[in-house]
C-alpha cells in the first residue's frame, strides 16, 4: 500500500456507466427481436392451444405457415421488436444502477447476493413499466389466426393498444402483471449472476479490465445464463399468457388471478400444462440471450477500450 495515501483504482472500480449498458442492452434487443420473432409466436400459440391442435413445435410452425402464410410467423414484431429494445435498455441500465448501490464503497466489488438483488430489482422493474403492457398487445395479435385485415380484431399494435384501454381500461394493457414480476424477476436474478459468472470462469473476464470478448464467446456465456430461468419460471409464464390473453368483452373472465389461474390450468390440464411452451422458450430464450450478449459485450467492449485507457487491452 502507498505511504501517500494514495490509492491506484482497482480494476472492479473500472466500472461501465448505466447509460452505455442501457445503449448496449437496446442495440443487442433489437438484433435478437428480428431473429427469433418466429419462436415466439410458436411459442404463445402452444400455450394458448387448450385442444390440442399443434403436436409440436415444428408441426405448429409449418401449420402456422400454410395456413396463414410465413409472414404470420412474424405476427406482432413491431410491438416485440420495441418492447425488447426498451426493456434491455432498462433491463441492463438499472441493472447497472442497483450494482452500482449495492457494490462496496471501498473495494467496488459486489456480492452474489447483490447481484441476485438487483437483477431482481431491474426484472420488477422491467416487468411493470415495459414488459407488461407490450406483452399484453403481442400476445393479443398473435392469438389472432389469418392474415385478412377485415377478419382480425385486432388491425395492429396501436389499434389493439386503444381498443383494449377502450373495452377494459388502462389496466387492461397490465393484465397478468403479477406473473410477469416474478417471471422477470427470477429470470434476471439468475441471468446476471450467472452471465458474470460465466464471463469469469470460462473467459477470466472481470468488468472494467480492458479484456473484451469475441462474440462467440460472449454468445456461450450468454446461452448458459439463459438456460435456468425457463424451468424455474415455466408456470408464471404460461399464467401470464392465459391472463394477457383473456378479456372481458364477453363477460366474465375465467381466470381471476395468477393463483386462480395455477388453480384452474392444474386441475383441467394436469401439471404439464404449467410448463406448456417450455420448448420453444428454451428454444428462444437462450439463444436470445447468446444474441443479445454478443452485440452488447461489443459495444460495452468498445466503451472500455476508449475510455478506460488505463485498462490492459
Amino acid at each position: 500500500m502507498s505511504s501517500s495515501g494514495e490509492r491506484k483504482p482497482s480494476r472492479d472500480n473500472r466500472t461501465i456507466p448505466p447509460y452505455m449498458k442501457a445503449v448496449s442492452g437496446s442495440l443487442g434487443g433489437t438484433m435478437e427481436a428480428c431473429c427469433l420473432q418466429p419462436i415466439d409466436v410458436i411459442k404463445t400459440r402452444l400455450q394458448l392451444d387448450k385442444t390440442g391442435a399443434y403436436k409440436g413445435i415444428v408441426h405448429c410452425g409449418t401449420t402456422v405457415a400454410r395456413t396463414e402464410g410465413v409472414r404470420a410467423l412474424w405476427k406482432g414484431l413491431t410491438p416485440f421488436a420495441t418492447h425488447l429494445t426498451l426493456k434491455y435498455s432498462l433491463r441492463m441500465g438499472s441493472n447497472a444502477l442497483f450494482q452500482g448501490a449495492f457494490k462496496d464503497p471501498n473495494t467496488g466489488k459486489i456480492s452474489n447476493q447483490g447481484r441476485l438483488m438487483s437483477g431482481f430489482g431491474a426484472g420488477v422493474l422491467e416487468a411493470l413499466a415495459i414488459v407488461t403492457p407490450f406483452e399484453v398487445v403481442k400476445i393479443r395479435l398473435q392469438q389472432q389466426k389469418g392474415l385478412s385485415p377485415e377478419l382480425l380484431r385486432y388491425k395492429g399494435p396501436i389499434h389493439c393498444a386503444r381498443t383494449i384501454i377502450r373495452e377494459e381500461g388502462v389496466l387492461g394493457l397490465w393484465a397478468g402483471a403479477a406473473p410477469t414480476v416474478m417471471r422477470n424477476g427470477t429470470n434476471q436474478a439468475a441471468m446476471f449472476t450467472a452471465k458474470n459468472a460465466f464471463d469469469v470462469l470460462l473467459w477470466k473476464k472481470h468488468e472494467g479490465d480492458g479484456k473484451v470478448l469475441q462474440p462467440w464467446q460472449s454468445m456461450i456465456s450468454g446461452f448458459l445464463a439463459g438456460t435456468a430461468g425457463p424451468f424455474c419460471t415455466g408456470p408464471f409464464d404460461v399464467v401470464k399468457t392465459r391472463l394477457m390473453a383473456q378479456n372481458s368483452r364477453g363477460g366474465q373472465l375465467k381466470y381471476k388471478g395468477m393463483v386462480h389461474a395455477i388453480r384452474t390450468i392444474y386441475a383441467e390440464e394436469g401439471l404439464r400444462a404449467l410448463w406448456k411452451g417450455l420448448l420453444p422458450r428454451l428454444m428462444r430464450i437462450p439463444p436470445g440471450q447468446a444474441i443479445m450478449w454478443a452485440v452488447a459485450d461489443q459495444v460495452i467492449g468498445l466503451y472500455e477500450r476508449r475510455s478506460l485507457h488505463d485498462a490492459p487491452l
